[in-house]
């Protein structure tokens, strides 16, 4: 409801061009609010970043969708856009960037102020899922034979150019991290208090080469709303804060979602994105997947004669491979999850492998149980399967054993098998693993009805 208020006030405003009511109305606004309604009035999205103040246009661009970004971007007069790329965080701006055409980034750059452009090159240099990438170099640096006082003489002239005061840093003469402090530190002793002598020397830092992911495993860990970036030598060189951790987490995690379903990542919105450029992103693994389950029917034309002799097992091939592939996908998706959150690593192989071979078997028992027991409650109504009723319930029994076990085990494993070929371990979907599945699940479902059941129905 009040965001209908603010649109049609807007809307009111601009139809009567009182531009400079419009100017305080939208700076008297949310944030949020601003964000939003450039996405529900996208065609008035130059008429609204122009009439806010500089200061307020950037925090409502920064945390609009990189499309709508774009078409900001598009719509705004030159002067307007260097404005406002000037004025966003270096990471944020560097976030932008890296999303655009080269040629695009180039006519961009040149729009920065000298020291903007230098500090925005330095960052494109880092490899695109680096932290480099994300780091900002605003950030409030002291020496350790300063004083608190000092200390916070300093946060009162150059804090409000850092993208967090909640932490503070301590360089030496040539630039090299030697500790960190939470503000709270420095408020709460003496003003004469020397900074070296509240030092410990314990200190967690991110390598500016580092993946983000690992970024987000150190963040998850220890607990920080900042963590400094520094090079192989030590020098510090910016700093992470946790709100562009929570973006990246959240860009990771819908990336490894949309791969666990078996299509491509998608880079824009769902509906925002070319149907044809939808497809395209959908029909690789779908291409694949498709060839793959074409193995099943060469597996079944392979076991041809054993399901000419016994009609009856061929009823049961759904429920074998369906089981099979639900395991594979179960433990697969856990598996993924698990590593996503550093809960396990490659090294822990064996005790992943052990817990699902117990768990397969239990997994598998259960079921196996299940499909004995309905087979003979339902030929004892409905004498549908002969007189090797209790045959047939047990080569369905131990196939489904087997099969969940196989599936549990390829879905475990698959993904740590990626993870040590330095492939992203979401590749191995939910789909993929079921379509490996169904194609082992009825080798094992046939071999152990031809073990049981020959010289009696085969």
């Amino acid at each position: 409801m009040e965001n209908e208020a603010l649109q049609e006030k807007f809307e009111t405003l601009v139809a009567e061009k009182n531009y400079p009511e419009l100017k305080v109305y939208l700076d008297d606004q949310l944030i949020t609010d601003m964000a939003e309604l450039i996405h529900e009035l996208p065609k008035h999205a130059d008429v609204i970043m122009n009439n806010l103040s500089i200061g307020r246009a950037a925090a409502a661009f920064r945390i609009l969708e990189f499309p709508v970004q774009e078409d900001v971007i598009r719509e705004l007069p030159a002067a307007k856009v260097a404005e406002l790329l000037n004025e966003l965080p270096a990471d944020d701006r560097t976030s932008f960037l890296g999303e655009l055409h080269s040629d695009v980034v180039k006519e961009l750059i040149k729009l920065l102020d000298p020291e903007e452009r230098k500090i925005t090159l330095s960052l494109l240099g880092y490899p695109e899922t680096s932290v480099g990438r994300i780091m900002t170099p605003e950030y409030i640096a002291v020496r350790e034979e300063w004083t608190v006082k000092q200390v916070l003489r300093y946060i009162r002239e150059y804090g409000k150019d850092s993208e967090t005061i909640d932490v503070i840093y301590v360089v030496d003469e040539k630039g090299k991290l030697i500790d960190d402090f939470r503000i709270r530190e420095f408020l709460l002793v003496s003003p004469d208090t020397v900074v070296h002598t509240l030092m410990d020397d314990r200190f967690v830092a991110l390598q500016v080469n580092d993946t983000q992911e690992e970024a987000i495993q150190v963040f998850r860990m220890e607990n920080r709303v900042a963590l400094p970036v520094v090079d192989d030598t030590g020098v510090l060189l910016g700093i992470i804060t946790i709100d562009d951790i929570l973006w990246i987490a959240n860009e990771e995690h819908t990336e490894d979602i949309q791969r666990i379903g078996g299509t491509e990542a998608l880079d824009e919105p769902y509906l925002d994105m070319p149907l044809l450029k939808l497809v395209k992103k959908r029909i690789g693994w779908l291409v694949i997947l498709f060839v793959g389950e074409m193995l099943t029917a060469t597996a079944m034309g392979f076991f041809e004669d054993e399901i000419a002799k016994a009609v009856v097992l061929a009823l049961f091939v759904p429920l074998i491979i369906s089981s099979g592939g639900n395991s594979g996908s179960q433990a697969s998706t856990l598996i993924i999850q698990a590593m996503a959150l550093g809960e396990i690593t490659i090294s822990d192989w064996w005790n992943v492998m052990r817990r699902e071979i117990i768990s397969g078997l239990l997994l598998g028992g259960v079921l196996g149980i299940i499909g004995f027991t309905r087979i003979l409650l339902w030929n004892s109504f409905f004498h549908t399967y002969g007189d090797h009723t209790i045959l047939i319930g047990i080569t369905v029994g131990l196939s489904l054993i087997g099969v969940v076990l196989w599936g549990t085990l390829s879905g475990s494993m698959l993904p740590l098998l990626l993870k040590k070929l330095g492939a992203d371990p979401a590749t191995s979907s939910a789909p993929f693993v079921a379509t490996l599945v169904d194609v082992t699940g009825l080798l094992i479902y046939f071999s152990v009805a031809f073990a049981l059941m020959k010289g009696i129905l085969l």
